[in-house]
Formats: structure tokens, C-alpha cells, sequence
């Protein structure tokens, strides 16, 4: 109960920050979970921090689910859906080659690569299940989900006005925010800032985006486990097999499609994943030593950045001479 019980105070604390201040509810509850980060040395919050950080995060991105249709991928169009996946491929693929400058491993490549690819800290959390604690620390981890958090509150900020300068129509703006910006709430709430329109338009690709976090999280599976740690060949089939939690959102998504949900069950399922998600990152902020992440140098940032710039350029460029 210490463990859940701090993670519990602590995630308010940022909750209320963010009402109050307007700061996004994710970042504020990692920053306050590294200034609280000296709990973790008691041991009796080690229990308690460990189930949030675990078991509030499977549940909560098994409650995204709830927020996503195929039919609403379909409504998409094949066009745009085609040029979202040319989206997200460049977004993955400039992580990659930012990491490999860096000098740092393919784990944490795809690590930012996916968080700008799909949902953000959402799916930070989620690759961290596949990618493992062996091959990225738990101080580059926390630093990932910053940047991602500080890179998607900018984009939320910038990317509604370049989409006034540019002149794009409520199509074009709602794909650049839905495509390019990280989170889903600053996603949708980007595109509304340009109209309401727009912000329909953001909130069917941004969650079609949600949608392709169980098929992104098979893939990085089957990449990072194709050897295992001894050098060992392991077979496709054994790598390909997802998390339960995974497997457990990707039903309720098929779940929701066949059968109507009604709103107020879908409304609670998001409140409710939002809060255990700020539970799980605040929990994973307080696990980290703060002077770790000071160690890391400015190559630790570089995947993300390189991720979030390539795929603000892509989103754009397709927003202004392709979708229409």
C-alpha cells in the first residue's frame, strides 16, 4: 500500500497542476514523480511502486480499446491511411538512424520511433514491455518519455497555426495534427484548435493510429527477439508472440467494432485509462535516480527528436499536396 499510495498522491498533484495551469496531465505527473523519486529508497515502496508501474499500465492501455473502431479506420479512406502508415514508417525510420548516430542501440530506436509513431507515452510504456529493461535503462526510459511529452505539448501549440499559415481546409489541418503529433489528447485537442472540423477529422486518425499499437508492438517484438541475449537464433513464431495485455487491447478494439459500446461506458473507459497511465508514468518517474538521467548526454534525446521533426515534414508535405 506505500507504493500505491504515493504513486496515488503524487499523480493527483499533477492532475491538479494541469487543470489548473494547463500543462498536459503525463508530463506534469513525470515531473513530479522525479522530484519525488527519494521514495523509492524505502524499501517498503518498492511493492506498491512495482504494480503501478506494471499492472496499472497493461490495464490502462487495454482500456484504449474502448476508443477506437474499424470502422472508423475504414471512414479514413485508403489515401490517407496509406500516406499515415508513410507517416509513421519515416517517423520509426529516422529514430532509428538517429540512434545508430548516437551511437546508441536498435532498442532504443524503436523505443522512440514508436512513442512518435502511435500515442506517445502510451506507447513508450507499452514497447518497454517488449524492449526490456536489459536493453534500455530505466533513466534513457524516463528521459524518452520527457522529450516525448515536451515534444508533443509544442506540437500541440505550433502545428494548429503553421496549418492557419499554410491555408490548409479542416481535411488537410486535422490530418497534420492527427498524423504528426504525439499524444492523443493533444492530438484531437490540436485539430480543434483549428476548427471542429479539423478536430474530426484529427481524432479519426489519430485514433486510427491508437488502433496500430498491437501490430507495432508485434513487430518490435519479432525485431528485438529475433536473438535472443546469447547470440541464439529464435524462432518468428515464438517472437511474434504478443503480451497478454496486448493481445487483450486488440480484442477489445474487435470487441467495440461488433458490438455498439454505449458513450457513457466508453467515456468512463478513457477517464479511467488516462488515470491509471498517469498512475504507471508517475511510478516510473519515481523509480528513476534523477542523477542518471543528468549522466546521459545530448545523443540520449537525438531518436525522438529526429523522430518527431521527420514526421512533422512528412505529415505536412502529404497535408498540402496529397490530401484533399
Amino acid at each position: 500500500m506505500p507504493g500505491i499510495a504515493i504513486s496515488a498522491i503524487v499523480s493527483a498533484a499533477g492532475a491538479w497542476f494541469s487543470d489548473h495551469y494547463g500543462m498536459p496531465i503525463i508530463l506534469m505527473g513525470l515531473i513530479l514523480g522525479l522530484a519525488m523519486q527519494f521514495v523509492s529508497a524505502d524499501p517498503r515502496t518498492s511493492p506498491g511502486l512495482e504494480f503501478v508501474g506494471r499492472t496499472c499500465l497493461r490495464w490502462g492501455i487495454v482500456l484504449l480499446g474502448f476508443q477506437v473502431t474499424l470502422s472508423e479506420i475504414g471512414a479514413l479512406g485508403l489515401v490517407p491511411f496509406v500516406a499515415l502508415l508513410v507517416v509513421m514508417s519515416a517517423a520509426i525510420l529516422a529514430a532509428l538512424v538517429g540512434a545508430r548516430m548516437a551511437g546508441q542501440g536498435l532498442a532504443i530506436g524503436i523505443l522512440a520511433g514508436g512513442a512518435t509513431a502511435i500515442c506517445g507515452a502510451s506507447a513508450a510504456l507499452a514497447l518497454y514491455g517488449v524492449v526490456g529493461r536489459e536493453r534500455v535503462s530505466q533513466a534513457q526510459f524516463t528521459l524518452t518519455l520527457v522529450v516525448v511529452s515536451v515534444a508533443s505539448a509544442l506540437a500541440m501549440t505550433i502545428y494548429p497555426e503553421l496549418a492557419r499559415v499554410a491555408h490548409f481546409d479542416a481535411r488537410q489541418a486535422g490530418f497534420l495534427t492527427g498524423a504528426a503529433i504525439h499524444d492523443v489528447a493533444q492530438s484531437i485537442g490540436g485539430g480543434y484548435a483549428v476548427s471542429n472540423a479539423a478536430g474530426a477529422a484529427a481524432t479519426v486518425v489519430k485514433l486510427t493510429r491508437v488502433a496500430l499499437l498491437g501490430p507495432l508492438v508485434a513487430l518490435a517484438a519479432v525485431v528485438i527477439e529475433r536473438f535472443d541475449s546469447r547470440g541464439r537464433e529464435v524462432s518468428p513464431w515464438k517472437a511474434l508472440a504478443l503480451p497478454p495485455f496486448i493481445v487483450a487491447f486488440l480484442a477489445l478494439v474487435v470487441g467495440h467494432s461488433l458490438v455498439a459500446v454505449p458513450t457513457l461506458i466508453s467515456a468512463n473507459a478513457l477517464l479511467l485509462s488516462k488515470g491509471l497511465l498517469l498512475l504507471a508514468v508517475t511510478a516510473t518517474a519515481m523509480r528513476t535516480r534523477t542523477d542518471l538521467i543528468l549522466q546521459l548526454g545530448w545523443n540520449s534525446v537525438l531518436p525522438v527528436l529526429a523522430a518527431t521533426a521527420t514526421s512533422f515534414l512528412v505529415a505536412f508535405a502529404f497535408a498540402l499536396w496529397v490530401i484533399q
